[in-house]
């Protein structure tokens, strides 16, 4: 359906707006895009005329956005940045197309990056940008072709890709686990936990597994992996957390495993993608690369 012209005003009578609404000055925003004060006016006028509503008030040498203004310059904001990051993209990359992937901090920082080359090397062509995120969202306001996604297969209005399972472990410090001697699961009761926001039951899930009362489970909350890797590490206190994201730790010796008995979270890694993007070259090349990857380290599906 084509769009009628006179909901389409030009770039020239857009950036003009949104100078002057984002620096509440004609002044200001003729000197930011080198134009006259009646220049910038002018523009502003046009558009006022074009769209047949007042955009700001006008108070001898000042302007007021008016209610209808400020919301139009929001999502007029909005848009130029999008158009700027399309272009800029682009101009990155003219061959073969961007992919523009959100993901856990975490999991991006130890498992995505070192193995991302990987896929930069089978396909020079794209070109990668990495945002990080920490819960679902809604792809019509991100500009995103992609995330990464743990938990379960209920994004609602995306499509999604099961590409890896993970096992939790509790481990701790060397000194930490030479304090409260460990025999069975539950003397881990006894010491101090560490929990995470995003799996505020995952204490409970795991000592009910191994048989253990899970009633009154408390201790330090983080808001990140990082943090919680890095509290076990100083001595905090006892962390739960999955096996592939510490393998460093792990085997350098600074997180000391608490228990052998394996369990599978419930919960799982996905990629997920707005329908209308699930023919994107770049994103159908990297669900192939991912789901190979994930199945070489032995977590895939």
């Amino acid at each position: 359906m084509q769009i009628p012209r006179r909901f389409l005003p030009s770039l020239a009578l857009l950036t003009a707006f949104e100078a002057a609404a984002r620096t509440e000055s004609v002044t200001e925003a003729a000197r930011e895009l080198s134009l006259t004060q009646s220049a910038v006016s002018r523009q502003i006028r046009a558009l006022e005329a074009q769209l047949g509503v007042t955009l700001f008030l006008r108070e001898r040498q000042t302007i007021r956005l008016t209610r209808a203004g400020a919301a139009y310059a929001r999502e007029i904001r909005d848009a130029l940045r999008k158009i700027s990051t399309a272009s800029l993209n682009l101009r990155a990359n003219p061959a073969g197309g961007t992919l523009t992937l959100a993901v856990l901090p975490t999991f991006g920082t130890r498992w995505l990056a070192p193995r991302l080359g990987g896929f930069l090397a089978l396909h020079p062509e794209v070109g990668v940008n990495i945002v990080t995120r920490l819960a679902p969202f809604d792809f019509a306001l991100e500009a995103v072709d992609a995330a990464i996604h743990f938990g379960h297969a209920d994004w609602a209005g995306a499509e999604m890709m099961l590409f890896r399972h993970e096992d939790v472990v509790p481990v701790c410090s060397p000194a930490l686990a030479a304090r409260f001697i460990v025999r069975v699961p539950a003397d881990i009761r006894r010491a101090p936990l560490l929990h995470l926001v995003s799996r505020p039951d995952a204490w409970e899930r795991w000592f009910i597994a191994q048989g253990v009362d899970a009633a009154d489970v408390r201790g330090m909350l983080f808001d990140q992996f990082t943090l919680v890797i890095e509290a076990a590490k100083a001595g905090l206190g006892v962390a739960l957390l999955p096996r592939f994201l510490i393998a460093d730790e792990l085997a350098a010796g600074s997180l000391q495993p608490l228990s052998d008995s394996p369990h599978p979270a419930p919960e799982a890694y996905y990629l997920c993608w707005p329908p209308d993007r699930a023919d994107h070259p770049p994103l159908i090349a990297f669900r192939a690369w991912l789901a190979e990857t994930s199945v070489r380290d032995g977590a895939g599906p």
